[in-house]
């Protein structure tokens, strides 16, 4: 028998306790014990990017990391991203406006890259945001939206 650990998280500006097993992934906590689906578990090994979260503002891959390690830190979801009156922050805006989706379930993960690509100064260029978001894959095939949709919030951002 696999004992609990009782942790704290502080996501999206509220603070939550749990008690989870050590082996817990930030993923499975978020989804299956608080309830947050909006990120998505695409492979859970790390490599699509659709678990894409803010760990103390640094875009991290939650399938990764266990629970524990986000402990005293603030995490940020897609859930959390828009303003509290609902105003959709410029890079979901942005999404909408270029179309940058289909089938939708990378779309968290492209969002949360996204927010952190622009805000690391990574969107200086189509080629420079594409390298960047790379580790985010979209099996619909929108990355020319994708793109295009980062390229206009980095603008709305800077100005």
């Amino acid at each position: 028998m696999t004992s609990k650990t009782p942790i704290h998280l502080d996501i999206n500006g509220h603070r939550h306790e749990l008690e989870v097993e050590p082996r817990v992934t930030l993923l499975d906590a978020l989804r299956d014990h608080l309830g947050l689906t909006g990120t998505k578990k695409g492979c859970d090994h790390g490599q699509c990017g659709a678990c894409t979260v803010h760990v103390d503002g640094q875009r991290v891959l939650a399938c990764l990391t266990l629970a524990a390690q986000a402990e005293g830190r603030a995490v940020t979801t897609i859930e959390g991203l828009a303003e509290g009156d609902g105003t959709l922050h410029a890079v979901q805006a942005a999404f909408l406006e270029q179309d940058a989706f289909q089938c939708g379930y990378c779309t968290p993960g492209q969002i949360m890259s996204a927010v952190a690509c622009i805000r690391e100064g990574h969107a200086g260029s189509d080629d420079e945001i594409r390298e960047y978001m790379a580790g985010n894959l979209c099996r619909c095939g929108a990355y020319p939206h994708i793109v295009a949709a980062v390229r206009q919030a980095a603008l709305e951002v800077a100005s």
